[in-house]
């Protein structure tokens, strides 16, 4: 099964990329991901379960021991058309 995960990180900064955020993008580059997609409002990644799994697992954890007061996430099953 695939799975696409979206997440952001909050508290916001514009001026420039908070540690947790920092922190959250480098933990989902890392993975063994596909289509991984970061950007200031907003992050996407793609890949098998166990690796979106083990990346949300490591994102919470790490983005939030980094400072990160929400982190709000959705993770959708994907179908054989999607992309």
């Amino acid at each position: 099964m695939r799975l696409r995960v979206e997440f952001t990180t909050e508290p916001f900064d514009l001026d420039e990329a908070p540690p947790h955020a920092v922190v959250a993008r480098d933990v989902i580059q890392k993975a063994e991901l596909d289509a991984v997609d970061v950007g200031p409002f907003g992050n996407t990644a793609e890949g098998e379960t166990d690796a979106v799994l083990g990346a949300v697992d490591a994102l919470l954890r790490q983005a939030l021991a980094a400072g990160a007061t929400r982190v709000s996430l959705q993770v959708n099953v994907m179908g054989e058309g999607d992309k």
